[in-house]
């Protein structure tokens, strides 16, 4: 009886959304590719794994904007450049510690990601992704001008990143496992924001923005604030790509790779989060299998493109759902 009237006292267990659970068996397929590629001995795996969760990271950080905010921001890999040279820029004057280069490239990109969105966001629709391309251009060709970094050739790294004086990063397992463990924790940011008070306010702004104007809510402060956090975000995965590649070059930040990032979005499922690592995981093995297979691979990436945009507008999502896997929305 006692058992009973305790039992009835507990909260009600919430389940877990659907996206989510969805988002848990893919961070358990991360986890288990290490053991599987040492088992099959072909550590080439690692770094391909490792090149998709920095994606699959800079991905997460464009939905945040892209999916609830509808910011189509066609200049994101600046930030992705930004993380890529605070690494190799610091490394050059011994600054080696991960941490200090996180916050570098995150310092940068927000004072970046301020100035130009304070501009682009008074503007609208195409206009905003003329603006924000142009952004992201002059970023890039900025980096080009560097030649003390290789300029067009770009700059190898001496050494990975070290953690607190350690290392551990040179070895890929640990790389692989750090990259995963961020994308695990930057998920969990993200997943709060949008269920946030704030990210109800930026859905709203994409929703109907005259009607959160209406109501008191000003749409340029949520966005901007949105766009700040994204390019932060975005930054990191670079520092993580940088040391992948053990590499930084400017064609981490043309227009070509905005355009990936939007296409690992709407492949994945724009505004879902899941949606966005799926769509980095399924482009970047699509590149790598294709790419084995055929010079034109291309072509064949188009052709799938436009079958699922015919198809599952709604991206790998939308194919998860319509066949009743994925649950929940939220």
């Amino acid at each position: 009886m006692a058992e009973a009237t305790l039992s009835s006292a507990r909260p009600a267990r919430r389940p877990i959304a659907g996206r989510v659970r969805a988002a848990l068996i893919l961070f358990a397929i991360f986890a288990a590719l290490p053991p599987v590629a040492a088992a099959i001995d072909d550590p080439f795996l690692v770094l391909i794994g490792t090149r998709i969760l920095a994606y699959a990271i800079a991905a997460l950080a464009l939905d945040l904007i892209l999916g609830y905010g509808a910011m189509v921001s066609f200049g994101h890999a600046a930030y992705l450049g930004f993380g890529t040279y605070a690494v190799a820029v610091l490394s050059s004057y011994g600054i080696n510690d991960i941490f200090v280069q996180i916050a570098a490239a995150m310092g940068v990109s927000a004072l970046f990601a301020l100035i130009t969105g304070a501009i682009s966001l008074r503007t609208t629709g195409v206009y905003f992704i003329m603006i924000t391309l142009a952004f992201g251009q002059m970023a890039y060709f900025f980096f080009i001008s560097l030649s003390a970094y290789g300029g067009d050739d770009g700059y190898g790294l001496s050494q990975r990143s070290t953690v607190l004086g350690s290392d551990m990063l040179e070895n890929d397992f640990t790389l692989y496992y750090a990259t995963l463990i961020m994308l695990i924790a930057l998920f969990w940011l993200c997943h709060r924001i949008v269920g946030s008070r704030f990210g109800r306010v930026l859905t709203g702004i994409r929703e109907n923005r005259v009607r959160m104007e209406a109501i008191g809510y000003s749409p340029f402060r949520y966005q901007l604030t949105a766009f700040v956090i994204s390019g932060c975000l975005t930054a990191v995965a670079g520092v993580f790509l940088a040391n992948q590649a053990e590499f930084v070059s400017p064609a981490f930040i043309s227009w070509h790779r905005s355009g990936e990032l939007i296409v690992m979005v709407v492949l994945g499922g724009i505004g879902t989060l899941t949606g966005a690592i799926g769509g980095a995981v399924a482009v970047l093995l699509l590149e790598e299998v294709l790419g084995s297979l055929t010079e034109h691979w291309k072509l064949w990436f188009g052709l799938f493109l436009v079958l699922m945009v015919l198809y599952s507008p709604h991206g790998i999502t939308g194919v998860f759902k319509k066949l009743g896997i994925g649950g929940s929305a939220k």
